[in-house]
């Protein structure tokens, strides 16, 4: 047995440390968390000052042997779990359980896995920080409060499996308002007109909109009459120059990704979910196998909200930028960003690559193809982070209309932006949220009092849009601006809410189901404070300076849970029994003739007769419920469902099971293979595989 003994979460961190660390060293990993709350009963006891009950797990029984006989074989003991709050937390239960605690344990930090950074960290070890640890306790420990208070209230009065929790209830408010606005919103007619000018003198023609009078200001169309009355006079109308403005803007470069700017722009650029995104970036962060380097960190820690980065990252990523695009490229001095997180942990890193100079077309044969597309997103994020700005020439041209005969005169306007140095944009540019209007590139060269000549006019309707519903990318950004939540509990939040069916994707959007509007109404009537944006943005900042501040967190958890109960107890009283939402079908029941519906169980959804009834007079008949993928089963041509495993993940299967044993893990699809006419699924964002003969083919419409 080795005299050392570090102990990780993760196997795949274990391999790489090992590989740094060398044959002093034992390596062992706990397989993520060792001990927590029990899960059947509170495991807080409310009247000795919120003291947790931690339970070891069960499933970890094995592990913790073995764990503890290799702690008393053990003269020196490292605790090396992930550098946040949570890993604090980790570290310390790992220490209770396996009795380190009696061998003074050393707690390891690092950002990156490196040999550098393993070495350095291990040349400054620490004790463990118990501020750390209560602050993820407490939270830990109020998250188990409102859940285990709220969701049983909902089983009594709504139906068994829903659940509610402190911030998955305020993220379903969040997008159940939205929802409403959308429902409220009236739309509006309204016109715009657009000029086709060009100058006297032989030129490239250049497009100008109408934005009102010269001297009255704004100008607003309603109706189609109206646009026609102004187009009218528009056409007999004299054009001239009336006004330039130039000036030349930089456009600086965003900061290098924190864990929601990360989820953000891995939606908007790669489709990847928040839960996606964090499991492909784990892997890179953990270690994978580089071909000439063996197992490697190839970025820095994913869950962080600091935009701070390493000296010696900005200065390798500084001489690379001089290297590869010349000094025109970089900044006299290196830029340095302020986190705009509420309570971000500055101690942190930002999410990088460990090493700017392991680019992504080096490493690409190493990597899937998920990995890669991650992996050059963060690369060329880091990249741009420490260029120079890009440089835009803008131009506004004002130019009157002045109809003689009623001497009206009309504004119109038209703008460029000419980009004279790309700077940073030559590497990333980053991406929206919503469509831009693109302005003009270029603008024939004017002068004012110029006179102009009309080519033709243009009039469209136009109806004002009510706001979009949130993306998981805006959702993340709304969260993250109102103080919800941390960087940790973006990604499991939106899959919880998703997977109690409280809202759906509806082509990238997230919108409530009845279910999740009904269980919202229902919080947000009982509930208004713990479900509400100020109140949770509070808590967390409360949360927050148990450690910055070194507060007691039992004095907090307290001030919230005494009116709590209380709002307990009476929504107990008051909430009469409530029947969940069932969605009827086009179907009737084969017994008794009545329409068939969708009802919810403690198992899930299943398909039951609208007069289903355990009581005599009741129809008795259900089936199961089975999504249609439209896609039919290649061994006996029955339709291919939509399943779910015990553990909740999705896959596909023939509706003619147990005759057909069929089985996908990839989406099918309804177009058969072009080349043998076989089954094809969905392989990687936009590919598509046949079953039989292996062609790949890229998707066009069908998903």
């Amino acid at each position: 047995m080795k005299e050392k003994l570090v102990i990780v979460e993760s196997p795949a961190k274990a391999r790489t440390i090992s590989k740094m660390l060398g044959k002093d060293f034992n390596i062992m990993a706990t397989m993520g968390h060792i001990r927590d709350l029990p899960k059947s009963t509170l495991g807080v006891d409310v009247e000795n000052n919120f003291t947790p009950k931690y339970v070891s797990l069960k499933a970890k029984a094995k592990v913790i042997k073995e764990l503890k006989e290799a702690v008393k074989n053990s003269k020196a003991i490292y605790l090396a779990t992930d550098p946040d709050r949570e890993g604090e937390a980790i570290a310390w239960h790992i220490s209770e359980v396996t009795k380190a605690n009696l061998s003074n344990p050393k707690r390891v930090v690092f950002h990156e896995i490196t040999k550098e950074a393993i070495d350095k960290a291990f040349k400054n070890t620490r004790e463990l920080d118990m501020d750390l640890v209560n602050a993820q306790q407490a939270r830990r420990v109020l998250d188990r409060l409102v859940g285990y208070k709220l969701s049983p209230l909902l089983w009594r009065k709504v139906q068994r499996g829903l659940s509610a929790g402190r911030v998955q209830s305020v993220s379903l408010k969040i997008i159940v308002d939205r929802e409403r606005e959308i429902e409220k919103f009236v739309s509006t007619e309204y016109w715009n007109i657009e000029a086709l000018l060009s100058k006297k003198v032989k030129s490239a023609a250049f497009k100008a909109t109408l934005a009102g009078y010269v001297t009255k200001g704004k100008l607003e169309i309603h109706n189609e009459s109206e646009a026609d009355q102004i187009k009218k006079e528009l056409e007999v109308s004299d054009y001239q120059v009336l006004k330039i403005k130039r000036k030349s803007n930089l456009r600086q470069s965003p900061a290098p990704f924190i864990t929601s700017t990360l989820q953000q722009e891995a939606w908007r650029k790669l489709r990847f979910s928040a839960k996606q995104t964090m499991v492909i970036a784990q892997q890179l962060y953990e270690g994978l196998n580089v071909e000439g380097e063996g197992e490697v960190g190839l970025i820095t820690y994913m869950r962080t909200d600091s935009t701070n980065v390493a000296r010696t990252a900005v200065a390798e990523t500084r001489d690379y930028i001089t290297e590869k695009y010349g000094p025109a490229y970089l900044p006299k001095q290196a830029r340095v960003f302020s986190s705009k997180v509420k309570g971000a942990q500055e101690a942190h890193e930002a999410i990088r690559p460990t090493r700017i100079n392991r680019t992504p077309d080096f490493i690409k044969k190493s990597l899937s193809a998920d990995q890669f597309k991650l992996y050059q997103l963060i690369w060329q994020r880091m990249m741009a982070s420490q260029m120079s700005p890009a440089v835009f020439d803008n131009t506004t041209i004002d130019i009157e209309a002045k109809h003689q005969p009623s001497k009206t005169r009309y504004l119109l306007r038209t703008t460029s932006s000419v980009n004279t140095f790309p700077g940073f944009t030559i590497v990333y540019i980053e991406g929206k949220d919503e469509d831009e209007e693109k302005e003009q590139s270029s603008l024939p060269p004017m002068e004012e009092g110029e006179e102009l000549k009309l080519k033709s006019l243009d009039a469209t309707q136009h109806f004002t849009q009510p706001p979009p519903r949130y993306t998981e990318a805006t959702l993340i950004k709304a969260l993250e601006q109102n103080g919800i939540g941390r960087p940790s509990t973006y990604a499991p939040t939106i899959s919880t809410i998703q997977e109690r069916e409280y809202i759906t994707k509806l082509k990238g959007s997230l919108k409530p189901s009845e279910l999740g509007m009904l269980v919202n109404d229902l919080l947000v009537e009982h509930f208004p404070d713990i479900i509400g944006i100020d109140f949770t943005a509070a808590m967390e900042a409360e949360l927050d300076k148990i450690a910055t501040e070194k507060l007691d967190w039992v004095p907090i958890i307290r001030r919230f849970y005494e009116p709590f109960i209380k709002e307990i107890e009476a929504a107990s009283e008051k909430i009469e029994k409530i029947k969940p939402p069932e969605e009827e079908l086009d179907e009737l029941c084969p017994e008794c003739n009545a329409k068939l519906v969708i009802k919810r169980g403690r198992f899930g959804k299943f398909i039951a007769c609208s007069r289903y009834s355990k009581e005599d007079d009741g129809c008795r008949y259900t089936r199961s419920y089975q999504i249609k993928t439209g896609a039919k089963c290649p061994d006996c041509n029955s339709d291919i469902v939509e399943k779910y495993s015990k553990k909740g993940k999705i896959f596909y299967g023939c509706a003619g099971y147990p005759n057909c044993k069929f089985v996908s893990f990839y989406k099918p699809l309804t177009k058969p293979c072009p080349e043998c006419g076989a089954l094809m699924t969905k392989s990687g964002q936009n590919w598509a595989k046949c079953t039989k003969c292996g062609k790949r083919k890229k998707l066009e419409d069908e998903s």
